[in-house]
């Protein structure tokens, strides 16, 4: 089944947590990223975030997500890299292997207004609990992605807008799954990305994504 050329435009909601883990609990980084990027560090501790997503008509496709990613650096410059990500597409899994190197797998979601869960054949992975906590502001998103494709680093270029507020994620992590190194710790801070529209890759954007991401508007929005 063929999957989009980049850059993909995406559409949807997303719940990202925030998390600090003493440096010695990261899960490995592949070696080849080794000479490009550093870890990030306050202290002993690094920066993991973590995201449910909900892509949803509007986009080139639709499917749902679950990912954890690491804050680096390459040089002075901020970078995240992706260690744990599953979605429900075999589309999406193909193209973001094949494409930017992301190492998606397949996993079965539940991913509601209020709940989440993901699991594989091999049993649970995680489940959360969500709940929006205030109004949200719509903002201009903006990082970039490295990971390993064809053995190399390759960094590739996100961009977005979306009504961005507070949260709460209760987590509930399998202790003998893949997310391992989150179980029972507590994020830092939750929140909601609503109504995002994403660029995701290099190339020229959509139509409608280069008119969206060309405003740069800071307006309130009611919380929903």
């Amino acid at each position: 089944m063929a999957y989009p050329a980049e850059p993909w435009s995406l559409r949807g909601r997303m719940y990202v947590s925030v998390w600090a883990l003493p440096v010695a609990d990261l899960p490995g980084l592949p070696a080849q990223l080794a000479g490009a990027v550093r870890v990030v560090r306050f202290g002993r501790r690094a920066v993991v975030g973590t995201a449910w997503v909900d892509y949803r008509p509007g986009g080139d496709m639709s499917y749902r997500e679950l990912l954890s990613a690491v804050l680096v650096r390459a040089g002075l410059r901020p970078r995240v890299t992706i260690t744990h990500i599953w979605v429900d597409s075999p589309r999406s899994r193909d193209g973001g292997r094949a494409l930017w190197g992301i190492p998606k797998d397949l996993a079965e979601f539940e991913l509601t207004g209020v709940r989440a869960a993901a699991a594989t054949g091999a049993g649970p992975i995680a489940a959360a609990r969500l709940r929006r906590r205030g109004p949200a502001l719509r903002l201009p998103i903006g990082l970039r992605v490295i990971q390993v494709l064809a053995g190399a680093a390759k960094t590739t270029p996100v961009r977005a807008t979306a009504r961005c507020g507070p949260a709460r994620v209760a987590w509930t992590i399998e202790p003998d799954g893949p997310l391992r190194f989150l179980a029972g710790r507590r994020p830092l801070l939750s929140m909601v990305v609503d109504d995002f529209r994403m660029r995701f890759g290099a190339g020229a954007a959509r139509p409608w994504m280069a008119r969206t991401l060309a405003r740069s508007p800071v307006e309130a929005q009611p919380g929903t």
